[in-house]
């Protein structure tokens, strides 16, 4: 385990001194005390600095916390924090002694020798350094006789001293040996301080050594150290000259890192604690890049850690895809240019090839991938040193994937980034056909024209817990220079940006997220991926690509007029930057062209760029809020267009509430776009007192929760249930219930009528029809054949006896066939009167009651094609182009695979018998 560093002083005749160690807080981690020294120990540090609230907050004994210590190899370096001790009126100060007493106590039982008193923000304390350093060295004093430590440290908030030079004017004062200085990054960073104070300090004096970085907010200094720390490398203080600076004392202690951070304190203590571990090699790397061996200073060099080899480019990027997703992508890509130029030999994985730019297609199942979603799964990065790269990696804690090949295939090093993306080291150039020899040629032409020269960058969205870990993971592992993070206003929240790049500009990528989420409203993409290509005229390629059918994003006109007030390019360029949906930046190293495509299903699109100059950014940063606002207008369009890859002539579908009735409407939304369903119906009433009950109509929350969902999913609502009325019931008494369906969007409203008095029955749908008109709904009348209204023709009396012009009937199949309904009289009835029907099948055999006829069609339907119903027959009798709603329960079913993947399986059965097989040629 690499854990620490090799110091060695330059022209120096003695031995290296001994690595220095490395610690950290355990308040930088969460979980119990046992959460947080167990990660400690398996990230490789070899210390802790003990937070009292751990300490308390834990059922292990002192004795036990040291055993436990001991037995994971780690030392607690630092006790902490002592508050309010110094410069207080005499009744105080004993006070302050006695608690000290009882905390050396502790410490003795712990094992822990140094003890961290921050500088007071106490109302008593008074501004008087000699009465400061007085009490300090009585407290010292007193540490010394258990021989124990006291490291002073300046609050940057302090209530008199604030500053580290304060703090050293007192401590010198003092003038005990038992009495030093803590000197924590923060502290002395986020005051603007100048670091180059600390050389003048004893190097004796220096008792303790705190590492934080910071991004730079302008806030309460206090509320910025409690919530917004870094890890080294991921803020804005420069944390390698801070340390050059402590080093240059002849400090010999720990190196420990003081991170508090809300996103830190909330994820898995054990990979927070290996992002500390590869933080601080990194920073003892970064110190002898920036400051070579020089006299007077020993140099920091991490052991056995290679450095970062130089990096060519991006190899190449493979995507995950399925049967759904893989067919998009493919023909997306043969219309940017691309050629299917190879298959893997052992695995199901294509090579798409254009120029330096290729595209690998994983259909291999991906268990984290939702169905129909492409996603990158891995990126291949030229190295002039794959094997330095692979050690580099592993030595930064990265996890080494196993990889299965044939005994003839390419042995390829690849290692983890945290989100789960494989990054792969390969020679590049002529030496990397030994990976393309895994590929079959399928002796396919490339192109000749070039759209495409290669891969500029890749884009990645993380959420919020991964951002600051995937970036230190290609900071460091890659040894990419992050940029600074940068915020940009989206349609749909803040979006908190960052890019990474190898000192060559070779390798670029760009990490994205969205740090204040808030429940559940979001776009329709959730976390965006894509791959941009370089191109040597975005122009001419764009055109190009519009022809041979790329799926370009439409960029709106208002864009262009903003950039013609901002930039004024020349007209005959506007001009084609408009007719070709291409944006547009410059700034005064060169400019920067690139447009996009739709989003590939939902999740994945691809980006064409072309850089001019020395243009070395990624767009205006309000181009992002005008992609993101395109995209969702496009995938919402084609959504409710019911396109789906591969599908034409397809029905539009419904999931019905009763197939998946335990999930919540939110739930089934969220499971409705998943499946690729383009509607929902939704049950706000509930008909037996066994079912669940989503009262939608009079739960504020629930429905706020539900609409939020149906825009971000751009799923409708085609219907609601169920007005269901009898001679107990009035139309009037469904009002709030039909109003509740207006506000979803609901189209219609499924009605039964169990009333035996045909003439009341009439009047009252009648009138319901009437309060439903202004709202824009249909009423659709269910006969299902245990009712008072129960088949085909006792509804038509009914609708024709009403006539209201937004009355409809529903026509279920399994009602309908139970009912003994006539196709043929179905398919003379008025087409105006069929909005929709409820699909599904069931055995052929009629249970032989009532009670069982109404438990298949509450708990035992079929999907379509394996029972015993006409389907096709019945179907082909109502208007053509209506939605299908699956209304398909199937309570055995349901409880073995759950009611999302029941909804899957049943639209996956209904495409396969309704849509495909009626496209299959006659045999």
């Amino acid at each position: 385990m690499l854990t620490a560093a090799q110091v060695c002083g330059p022209g120096s005749t003695a031995e290296p001194r001994t690595p220095p160690r490395t610690a950290i807080a355990t308040v930088c981690l969460s979980g119990s005390l046992e959460d947080k020294l167990a990660a400690a120990a398996a990230a490789g540090f070899t210390g802790v600095e003990l937070f009292e609230d751990d300490l308390v907050a834990s059922d292990w004994s002192p004795e036990r916390v040291r055993r436990e210590c001991d037995r994971r190899g780690l030392s607690i370096d630092l006790y902490q924090p002592f508050r309010d001790f110094e410069a207080v009126p005499p009744d105080l100060l004993q006070a302050n002694l006695r608690r000290a007493e009882r905390k050396f106590d502790l410490m003795q039982r712990l094992g822990a020798a140094t003890m961290l008193v921050c500088s007071s923000v106490c109302a008593e304390a008074v501004d008087d350094d000699d009465l400061a350093a007085e009490q300090l060295h009585e407290l010292a004093a007193r540490a010394a006789d258990r021989g124990m430590r006291i490291a002073y440290e300046a609050l940057a908030w302090g209530r008199f001293v604030n500053t580290y030079a304060h703090a050293w004017r007192i401590v010198r004062h003092a003038d005990h040996p038992a009495l030093g200085l803590c000197l924590d990054s923060f502290h002395v960073l986020s005051r603007g301080a100048d670091p180059g104070g600390i050389r003048v300090i004893p190097g004796s004096k220096v008792f303790h050594l705190q590492l934080a970085d910071a991004p730079p907010l302008k806030m309460d200094v206090v509320e910025w150290s409690r919530h917004h720390r870094l890890f080294p490398g991921l803020g804005s203080f420069d944390l390698s000259g801070f340390v050059s600076h402590v080093l240059t004392t002849g400090y010999a202690g720990p190196w420990a890192l003081e991170v508090f951070n809300d996103v830190y304190r909330q994820a898995d203590p054990r990979q927070a604690a290996i992002d500390g571990m590869r933080s601080l090699l990194v920073l003892q790397e970064s110190i002898d890049r920036r400051e070579p061996a020089a006299a007077g200073r020993e140099v920091v060099r991490p052991a056995g850690l290679p450095a970062p080899p130089r990096l060519g480019g991006l190899v190449f990027t493979e995507l995950a895809v399925d049967e759904i997703s893989g067919p998009v992508v493919a023909r997306t890509l043969t219309a940017l240019g691309f050629t299917h130029r190879g298959q893997h030999r052992s695995k199901p994985v294509q090579l798409w090839e254009q120029a330096d730019a290729r595209i690998l297609l994983n259909s291999a199942p991906q268990r984290t991938v939702p169905p129909g979603t492409a996603a990158i799964c891995a990126v291949a990065v030229e190295s002039t040193d794959p094997t330095a790269s692979a050690l580099r990696a592993q030595r930064l804690l990265a996890p080494v994937l196993p990889r299965v090949r044939q005994p003839d295939e390419a042995e390829l090093s690849s290692v983890a980034a945290p989100d789960g993306t494989a990054v792969f080291f390969c020679r590049g150039g002529a030496a990397d056909e030994g990976w393309l020899h895994d590929f079959v040629p399928t002796g396919r032409t490339p192109r000749s024209d070039g759209l495409v020269t290669g891969t500029d960058h890749i884009s990645l969205t993380e959420s919020v817990d991964d951002f600051d870990q995937v970036a230190l993971f290609y900071r460091s592992v890659l040894g990419l220079r992050s940029g600074t993070t940068t915020e940009l206003a989206a349609p749909f929240g803040l979006i908190r940006s960052r890019a990474a790049t190898d000192p060559g500009h070779r390798v670029r990528i760009t990490l994205n997220t969205a740090p204040l989420r808030r429940g559940a409203w979001a776009p329709t993409i959730p976390n965006p991926q894509h791959i941009a290509f370089a191109t040597d005229d975005a122009i001419a390629t764009a055109t190009a690509m519009r022809h041979l059918g790329a799926p370009l994003l439409k960029i709106p006109d208002n864009y262009y007029d903003d950039l013609d007030a901002r930039l004024a390019p020349p007209p005959r360029t506007l001009a084609a930057l408009r007719e070709n949906s291409i944006l547009y930046d410059r700034d005064d190293q060169g400019e920067y062209l690139h447009f996009y495509t739709e989003m590939l299903g939902s999740r994945v699109f691809f980006e064409v760029v072309q850089r001019i100059g020395g243009y070395a950014g990624y767009g205006a940063a309000g181009s992002i809020p005008v992609r993101m606002a395109a995209h969702r207008q496009r995938r919402l369009i084609a959504l409710r267009e019911g396109s789906r890859a591969g599908d034409s002539g397809a029905h539009e579908y419904s999931l019905a509430h009763l197939t998946a009735l335990s999930l919540s409407p939110p739930e089934l939304v969220e499971a409705a776009a998943e499946a690729g369903y383009r509607y929902v119906g939704l049950r706000l009433t509930r008909v037996t007192a066994q079912e669940p009950h989503h009262p939608l109509a009079t739960d504020p929350a629930l429905m706020r929760t539900t609409k939020i969902r149906l825009a971000a999913t751009g799923i409708e609502v085609l219907d609601i249930e169920l007005a269901r009325i009898s001679p107990r019931e009035e139309p009037r008494d469904f009002l709030r219930f039909l109003e509740a369906g207006a506000e979803l969007g609901a189209r219609h409203v499924i009605t039964q009528l169990p009333d035996p008095d045909r003439t009341r029955k009439i009047d009252r749908f009648a009138e319901l029809c009437q309060l439903a008109k202004p709202l824009g709904l249909t009423v659709d009348l269910e006969f299902p054949s245990w009712t008072e209204t129960p088949d085909l023709t006792e509804a038509t009396r009914v609708l024709r006896a009403a006539d209201q012009p937004n009355a409809g009937i529903l026509v279920d199949l399994l009602h309908f066939a139970r009912s003994g309904s006539s196709i043929a009289d179905l398919r003379d009835l008025p087409a105006g009167w069929f909005h929709f029907a409820h699909v599904c099948d069931a055995p052929a055999a009629v249970p032989a009651t009532i009670d069982g006829v109404i438990h298949t069609a509450r708990f035992e339907r079929l999907f379509p094609g394996e029972g015993g119903i006409d389907v096709h027959g019945i179907l082909a009798a109502l208007p053509p182009g209506i939605p299908y709603a699956l209304e398909i329960p199937r309570a055995t079913l349901v409880a073995q695979v759950g009611a999302k993947e029941h909804a899957r399986m049943a639209i996956a059965a209904a495409r396969e018998h309704l849509d495909r097989a009626r496209r299959r040629p006659a045999a």
